[in-house]
């Protein structure tokens, strides 16, 4: 039933403010009819007893306290969904904006759906490979894990992040994957580009991409990664579908958040942030992961795994948001400023970086049986190089060891060689694994402490292989 008033009592900002309102509810939808006839949309923030205060998602400028009409529709905000979603191109209230058919809804869903039960999740222990030696060699993603990247204004997250989307896949025959790529107040500049990378290198037809400009209503960029989750859910678990989903920049998100608790004259929390950020961002980030089946010990088919891609301001992981953000996720990928100026890309900075799953994904049948021990043997020898290389703007380089300067050698190596690839260069993970191998030949032999003999023996290349 459509309840319609005439009742504003107040406006501020985008907020409207209505009395005498029976049976409103949160997060309800409602539709604003101005004096002209112009419909505006918005959404129910707060309800205390018959005083009910709403946002305007395309704001109030014209707004007539006298001549306004809302309508309360009795629903949240809803997603059609459809398999034909993929390919397609979204605003971020989940409305067609590629000019494309008429999408055809198998169903409509609401939003605002809920983390995932931990009692009904299945531990996350397979591989996704993402083409990107840093992540799939030293921190690694599995399937059904929250793994977000820590950047900073200036580096290159967004073309990484496209990177990701078009490289990354589950290994094994016959999976269905699909990215579900979420942008939240991006320019149009960035939104040309994403689209142009997934159109031209094939990409677009296993992506659904949800776009929020950076000029588009606040209230819309707050809604952007609950619509791309829903849609994620639906492919997932309605579809069996392994899904990826890389939401990008949640900073923006955040900001937004922030304006409207202003809005709201909220107690404001750390740095003007409400102080329901950490709860806000756990409604996010819990609708990943894996799902039991029906009956004991089975998993049900599909997957939701994440790769949030945030702006820490001023290069600050101690930030509300990389700092709520890694309470939540499990790791993160970290981005560095000395490496971009290096040239290196991507500048994954892998000793900071942390992948807290990594070891349940890796090993025989799932990557392959040295992947660990390679592992820590390359972080090792990278951590102890980058001392030596530090210990030598202290001392002067006469003062390194032998072994001292191995190690930096190796660093400078490591840097050049797995860490920084091409923006269209996907590397298998064997690929990755031989790199490494490659890598660790360049050390004197006594100085492979962490990987087993048999390993050594099977994969560490031979005099003049190298």
């Amino acid at each position: 039933m459509v309840t319609e008033y005439t009742t504003i009592r107040e406006i501020a900002g985008p907020l409207v403010l209505l009395d005498r309102v029976d049976h409103a509810t949160y997060e309800e939808l409602v539709e604003v009819e101005l004096a002209g006839g112009e419909q505006r949309r918005g959404k129910v923030l707060e309800v205390d007893h018959d005083r009910v205060l709403i946002q305007i998602f395309e704001g109030t400028r014209g707004v007539d306290i006298a001549k306004t009409s809302v309508r309360f529709l009795g629903r949240g905000l809803e997603l059609a969904v459809s398999p034909d979603m993929l390919g397609r191109i979204f605003n971020g209230l989940g409305a067609p904006i590629d000019d494309g058919p008429r999408l055809i809804a198998e169903k409509k869903i609401d939003i605002n759906g809920n983390p995932i039960n931990p009692y009904a999740r299945v531990y996350p222990k397979e591989f996704i490979q993402t083409g990107i030696s840093a992540i799939d060699g030293l921190n690694t993603l599995v399937r059904g894990q929250k793994l977000p990247i820590f950047s900073a204004f200036g580096l290159p997250h967004s073309e990484l992040a496209a990177q990701i989307a078009r490289q990354a896949t589950v290994l094994g025959a016959g999976e269905s994957f699909a990215i579900v790529f979420a942008a939240m107040g991006i320019t149009f500049e960035e939104a040309n580009y994403f689209i142009r990378d997934f159109q031209e290198t094939g990409a677009m037809e296993r992506v659904v991409l949800f776009i929020n400009l950076a000029n588009d209503p606040t209230i819309e960029r707050i809604a952007t990664p609950r619509a791309a989750l829903t849609a994620a859910e639906y492919l997932a678990f309605e579809r069996g579908m392994h899904v990826l989903v890389i939401m990008t920049d949640m900073t923006n998100y955040c900001e937004a958040l922030r304006e409207v608790s202003v809005a709201r004259k909220e107690i404001p929390g750390r740095r003007g942030y409400p102080g329901y950020l950490y709860t806000d961002l756990a409604t996010i980030y819990e609708r990943a992961g894996l799902l039991k089946g029906a009956k004991k010990g089975e998993v049900q088919q599909g997957s939701i795994t994440q790769i949030p891609v945030l702006s820490m301001p001023d290069d600050d992981k101690t930030h509300p948001i990389p700092d709520l953000t890694g309470y939540i996720t499990e790791g993160q990928i970290i981005l560095d400023r000395s490496l971009n100026r290096s040239g290196v890309y991507p500048p994954i900075a892998v000793l900071p970086s942390l992948s807290r799953l990594k070891q349940k994904g890796i090993g025989a049948c799932k990557t392959r049986e040295d992947h660990a021990d390679l592992s820590n043997q390359l972080f090792g020898a990278y951590a102890r190089g980058v001392q030596a290389k530090e210990l030598a703007v202290i001392l002067g380089e006469a003062a390194l060891s032998d072994s001292d300067k191995a190690f930096v050698a190796f660093a400078d190596a490591f840097e050049a060689r797995f860490i920084q690839q091409g923006q269209h260069e996907d590397r298998s993970i064997e690929r990755t694994l031989e790199i490494g191998w490659e890598l660790v030949a360049l050390l004197p032999r006594s100085e492979l402490k962490r990987i087993k003999d048999t390993y050594v023996e099977k994969y560490l290349p031979r005099e003049g292989d190298v």
